[in-house]
């Protein structure tokens, strides 16, 4: 692979998207679906940027979402057979770009904590785990845990 491009995922994509997570992505997500993605698209379709290869086939990916405040990162994957060559890199610099044109400020990533390949990778790029913060989730559209 001599280079990649980085482009705005299409909605003719998603399908496509999924699979690529399942073989390079750590963990699924309970929006990790045809719906999640399309609505993600639809609502801000710059947000799901994909590193495309010489073949066109998708190589790599990270959602730079933004919601006026703050800058999140997810899905930051690369195929397992090209990683080490600078396709994340390209994706952050790309996510890091939109992030100062929209008027972000700080990033911020969502990492697994037993994913520790990404932990790496996520350091080398120049982000710190900041250990005083927990995330609290909860699914919507259910019952209330503990209710």
């Amino acid at each position: 692979m001599d280079e990649v491009r980085i482009r705005a995922a299409g909605l003719g994509e998603v399908a496509a998207l999924l699979d690529f997570w399942g073989r390079a992505a750590e963990g699924v997500s309970i929006t990790d679906d045809v719906d999640g993605v399309t609505r993600l698209i639809v609502r801000d379709p710059d947000a799901l940027l994909v590193a495309e290869g010489d073949d066109g086939a998708i190589v790599g990916t990270v959602i730079a979402g933004y919601d006026g405040w703050r800058c999140h990162l997810y899905r930051l994957a690369v195929d397992p057979s090209l990683r080490r060559r600078g396709i994340a890199a390209a994706l952050l610099d790309a996510a890091h770009e939109r992030f100062v044109a929209l008027g972000g400020r700080r990033a911020d990533a969502m990492v697994l904590d037993r994913n520790e390949l990404a932990q790496h990778a996520w350091a080398g790029a120049g982000y710190e785990a900041e250990e005083q913060w927990s995330r609290w989730v909860r699914p919507l559209g259910g019952p209330r845990a503990g209710a």
